[in-house]
C-alpha cells in the first residue's frame, strides 16, 4: 500500500523490518526489490531479487522481479535468461509472459517480444495489462497503428487506465499531434501526480533536442563537405550555401512545429530536467541554425566552422539522457 502511494521510503523500512524477523523470506526480498525498483534503485533492487532466487530457486516470481531489475539495468539479455525461466516454472501465468516480452523488448527483438506479449494475452484476451504490453511492444517497433489497436482495447476494457492513457498520449506525441498529447498528459497528471511527473510534461523540450541533434549531426556535416569541394567544382560554394538554408529552415520549422503548440507547459517543467544539460543544447543547436543561416546568406568560412563548433557541443550535451516513457502500464 505504501508503495502504491509512492512512499517508497517508508515502505522500504517496513519490508527491512519485516525481514528482521522473517530474514531470507523470499517474498519480502521479492517485495522489497520491486520498491528499490520502483523508487529508481534497480541495483539495490538486483540484490534483493538475486537473494530471492537464492532463497527459493523454484519460485517463478522471484526470476521475474530479477528480470525486471536487469531491464532497468540495460542487461537485456540476462533479463530474457530470467524471464525465461519464470515462464519456465510458471508456463500458465500470463504476468511472467509480460516480463519476458518486456525483457525482449529492451533488447529490441521484437518477434520474441510480440510473440511473448501474445502468448500473455491467449490466457485473457480482454487482459489490460497484456494489451498494455502487446501495445508497447508494437510501438517501440514501429507499428503505430497496431500499437494504437491494442492500447485501445485496453482502454475500452478500463477508460482510466493510467497506463493506457500515457501510451494513447505518447503515441500522439510521436505522430507531432502535440496539443492533443499535452492535454492527454496534463489530464494525466492531474489525475494521477505521483505517477508522472514533470519530466514526462517536458517531453516536447527534449524531442525538440534530440531532432535538432539528428538533423545537425547530418546537416552541418554535408554543408562543410560540399563546400570544401569549392576546390574542385565552382559551383559547390552555391550548393553549400543552398543546404544551409534547407537545413536551417527544416529545423526551425521542427522545433515551431513542437514546441508553438506545446504551450509553456514543458518550459515550466525545465526544473525538472538537468539544466545543465538542456540549456547547453538549446543554446548550442540555436547557434549552430543561426550560423548555419548566416553562412547562407554571406557565404563566409567563420560562421560555418561556428556552426561545426556549436554542433560538436550540441552532441557532447546529448551525454545526458531522461527517460520520460517509463510510466509503468500495470
Amino acid at each position: 500500500m505504501l508503495a502504491e502511494l509512492g512512499r517508497y521510503d517508508q515502505a522500504e523500512e517496513q519490508l527491512r523490518l519485516g525481514l528482521l524477523d522473517r530474514p531470507g523470506d523470499p517474498e519480502l526480498l521479492a517485495l522489497l526489490a520491486a520498491v528499490l525498483r520502483l523508487a529508481g534503485r534497480p541495483a539495490d533492487a538486483l540484490v534483493a531479487a538475486d537473494a530471492a532466487v537464492a532463497a527459493e530457486p523454484g519460485w517463478a516470481g522471484a526470476h521475474a522481479e530479477r528480470a525486471e531489475n536487469l531491464i532497468a539495468l540495460s542487461r537485456a539479455a540476462a533479463a530474457v535468461a530470467s524471464a525465461g525461466e519464470a515462464v519456465r516454472l510458471r508456463p500458465a501465468e500470463p504476468e511472467v509472459h509480460r516480463v519476458l516480452a518486456r525483457a525482449h523488448l529492451a533488447g529490441r527483438d521484437f518477434g520474441p517480444a510480440r510473440s511473448a506479449a501474445r502468448q500473455a494475452l491467449a490466457f485473457d484476451p480482454r487482459s489490460v495489462p497484456s494489451l498494455l504490453t502487446l501495445a508497447e511492444v508494437e510501438r517501440v517497433a514501429g507499428r503505430r497503428r497496431a500499437a494504437a489497436r491494442a492500447t485501445k482495447a485496453a482502454l475500452a476494457e478500463d477508460p482510466e487506465h493510467p497506463g493506457g492513457r500515457w501510451l494513447i498520449a505518447l503515441l500522439n506525441a510521436e505522430r507531432l499531434h502535440v496539443a492533443d498529447a499535452m492535454r492527454g498528459l496534463r489530464e494525466l497528471a492531474a489525475d494521477h501526480p505521483a505517477r508522472l511527473d514533470g519530466q514526462a510534461l517536458a517531453w516536447p523540450i527534449l524531442g525538440v533536442l534530440a531532432g535538432l541533434r539528428r538533423g545537425l549531426a547530418v546537416g552541418v556535416p554535408l554543408v562543410l563537405a560540399v563546400r570544401l569541394t569549392a576546390r574542385w567544382w565552382a559551383l559547390a560554394g552555391c550548393f553549400a550555401q543552398a543546404i544551409a538554408l534547407v537545413v536551417a529552415v527544416v529545423m526551425v520549422s521542427f522545433a515551431a512545429r513542437v514546441l508553438l503548440p506545446a504551450g509553456r507547459v514543458p518550459w515550466r517543467c525545465l526544473a525538472f530536467l538537468p539544466r545543465r544539460g538542456v540549456i547547453t543544447g538549446l543554446v548550442a543547436a540555436g547557434g549552430s541554425v543561426g550560423m548555419l543561416l548566416t553562412y547562407a546568406v554571406t557565404g563566409r568560412w567563420l560562421p560555418l566552422l561556428l556552426a561545426v563548433g556549436a554542433v560538436g557541443l550540441l552532441m557532447m550535451s546529448g551525454a545526458f539522457r531522461v527517460r520520460v516513457t517509463s510510466l509503468s502500464a500495470g
